[in-house]
């Protein structure tokens, strides 16, 4: 497996993959350890023609398209004998007022243009190219339950936003099963969409935290970047998956998922005392 961009969810691809007697070479932008740089074109190339399969999870550039095409696109096509995969997003779908949405939904109506354009040029590369549509990822050392351990969570007072989630061991599972499994779209979320509230306050109750206070979106101070997303609203369908790659979540619901995280989180965020009374636990 050649995976281009060694992020959270594919370093946990390529550890399964490990132990299962894979081997696995990866991209980051620095060689080093186990990765490639990704500008080395000598050793990516060299890495692509022992590859039976080929991974990226490289997101686009904001302007100027998808970086991995770009580069190393037309070798890829030329490996007819190659399993392909792509890691995209359901942001691609845009909003959609809280409604289900499943993969025959057009996209490219919402603020992830450049998600949606890399997403299409991955499926315009071959027909035989598996792309994953990802909703917000969470799992061990990235959840909820860092952010209220650190006193950055917030409860916004949006009763009717919803969003969808996936752990991240899902995500692996479904690619894994994607190895044997027709090419195509699938959508790899949970089964229960939920306000962020929901999780944000489960959280807290597992870490036996006070929830954070009720704001507005405007007076919680967000970023850009978190405000963004809050402005779209949107379930996740996933039966595709379920039914044409055999896949079932392990963690249909947040509860499943947060709860498995904590109990394999650090100590010194699971047993850490509240955050002192000065600092935003908003």
């Amino acid at each position: 497996m050649l995976i281009f961009g060694m992020g959270y969810t594919a370093t946990r691809l390529a550890a399964t993959l490990r132990a299962d007697g894979w081997l696995v070479t990866g991209t980051r932008r620095m060689s080093g350890g186990n990765a490639i740089a990704f500008d080395d074109e000598v050793a990516v190339l060299t890495a692509m023609e022992t590859a039976t399969h080929i991974l990226s999870s490289v997101p686009p550039m904001s302007e100027g398209g998808d970086p991995v095409l770009l580069k190393y696109g037309a070798a890829i096509a030329a490996r007819a004998d190659l399993w392909i995969g792509y890691l995209s997003s359901t942001g691609v779908y845009g909003d959609t007022g809280g409604a289900w949405v499943d993969e025959s939904a057009a996209v490219g109506e919402g603020r992830r243009t450049a998600r949606a354009e890399a997403d299409l040029a991955w499926q315009a590369l071959r027909q035989d190219v598996h792309v994953f549509r990802l909703p917000g990822i969470y799992g061990p050392g990235r959840s909820a339950l860092e952010r209220v351990a650190e006193g950055k969570a917030h409860r916004i007072d949006m009763p009717d936003q919803i969003f969808s989630r996936v752990h991240v061991d899902d995500i692996v599972d479904a690619v894994m099963a994607a190895f044997n499994g027709p090419a195509g779209v699938y959508n790899i979320a949970d089964d229960m969409p939920a306000p962020q509230n929901d999780v944000i306050e489960y959280a807290c109750d597992l870490l036996h935290r006070d929830w954070p206070p009720l704001m507005s979106l405007e007076a919680a101070g967000l970023s850009p970047m978190a405000r963004g997303f809050y402005a779209e609203n949107r379930r996740v369908a996933n039966k595709k998956a379920k039914r044409l790659l055999n896949w079932l979540p392990r963690y249909a619901d947040y509860r499943l998922g947060l709860g498995v995280c904590i109990a394999t989180t650090k100590p010194s965020i699971a047993n850490a005392p509240p955050a002192s009374a000065n600092v935003d636990q908003t």
